[in-house]
């Protein structure tokens, strides 16, 4: 599934098959900047956070333990997900060949899955790994490198799941003045709960596998860095991780469930109606939010199971709410936050589709 492209300096797979995927992102040399300092600088404006990284540790044990659950309980939910989505995407679909362009890193196991099922459909598929960055962008140096070898009309963009709608709205801009892109940006998710992706599984907040883990569930690559020079964007590769890496055993088992599955009704891109709902659910939800904690910046509020983990893993929580403290899908953000000190408040339907949400501390 890997594309034609040769002959540019990246990190090529990473830690997955190089049939699963090309990445075009180069490796960087990037100083290490502390979790608080690199706060500091994204709100007072001295940095963006592109510009930064913290260091990656290895999970804990516990924090292993409990990725492990989330694969024993909604193993079978991703698999079934992954066959809606790419039998949809058979349907949707009409040129010889199809263009998975995952956005690094949380598009990328969805990516990864969504080629092998439409490879199984007997569909010719290519799988690139691009950066998108908020505020910034997609790499328009990767995407002009995909286009050149395939064209633009069957690129189809991958990411995990939606929190606010910020990377649906920077693929929206990106591509608004290209006339190679007509219609709705084809963004495809597991999870869109505030209705902003063209292609969802469900709306359901919940607790995608691959989403409790970071770059060992993710081929052992960092999220996307900005280009000190011209270029593509570029990565860390966690090389310090390689013990802890899950990538192809976690890829392998959500195949393997999705292999042995009957055939299920395909997702359906939203309806007019069906994504104003949504939206205006989890616009009521973060307004409400904001309005309680006296939040202008809505960078500071990360809504979503998701979301709301990787903010207490990797920025400096202020507050987590979550809808209810027994649901099974939020232990693992239970754990951090505990081990964190971040008070944690029970507040049901006040979040509306959201199960779980964390606001960033104000350090500017």
């Amino acid at each position: 599934m890997r594309g034609p492209i040769q002959g540019m300096p990246t990190v090529g797979s990473g830690s997955y098959r190089e049939d699963d995927v090309q990445f075009l992102l180069r490796s960087v040399d990037i100083e290490v900047t502390g979790v608080e300092e690199k706060e500091r600088l994204i709100q007072t404006r001295q940095k963006h956070y592109s510009e930064m990284i913290s260091q990656e540790q290895a999970p804990t044990p516990e924090h292993q333990q409990l990725y492990e659950r989330a694969l024993a309980y909604n193993g079978q939910r991703m698999a079934e997900d992954v066959q809606a989505l790419a039998q949809a995407l058979d349907r949707e679909c009409h040129g010889p060949q199809i263009v998975l362009v995952s956005f690094v890193r949380a598009g990328l196991p969805l990516g990864v899955l969504l080629g092998r099922a439409l490879r199984d459909l007997g569909r010719q598929v290519f799988h690139y790994g691009i950066s998108i960055i908020r505020d910034r962008g997609i790499d328009q140096l990767a995407l002009k490198t995909i286009i050149e070898a395939h064209g633009a009309q069957s690129i189809v963009f991958v990411d995990g799941w939606t929190g606010k709608g910020a990377i649906s709205a920077e693929v929206q801009r990106s591509l608004a003045q290209d006339p190679r892109f007509s219609g709705p940006s084809r963004l495809v998710v597991l999870a869109d709960p505030c209705g902003r992706a063209w292609l969802a599984a469900s709306a359901e907040d919940w607790v995608i596998p691959s989403g409790i883990l970071g770059a060992t569930v993710s081929g052992l690559v960092s999220r996307s860095i900005w280009p000190s020079e011209a270029g593509l964007h570029g990565c860390v590769v966690y090389d310090h991780l390689q013990a802890h890496d899950v990538t192809r055993p976690f890829v392998d088992r959500i195949d393997g469930l999705r292999r042995q599955l009957p055939a299920v009704t395909t997702a359906q891109p939203w309806s007019a109606d069906q994504a104003g709902q949504l939206q205006a659910a989890a616009g009521q939800a973060i307004d409400g939010l904001a309005a309680r904690f006296a939040v202008s910046n809505f960078n500071r509020i990360k809504p979503g199971i998701a979301e709301a983990t990787r903010a207490v893993m990797r920025r400096v929580p202020d507050h987590v709410l979550v809808r209810d403290k027994r649901d099974s899908d939020v232990q693992l953000l239970l754990h951090l936050t505990e081990r964190a000190g971040v008070p944690v408040e029970q507040v049901g339907a006040a979040l509306g589709p959201y199960r779980a949400a964390t606001i960033i501390r104000s350090l500017s």
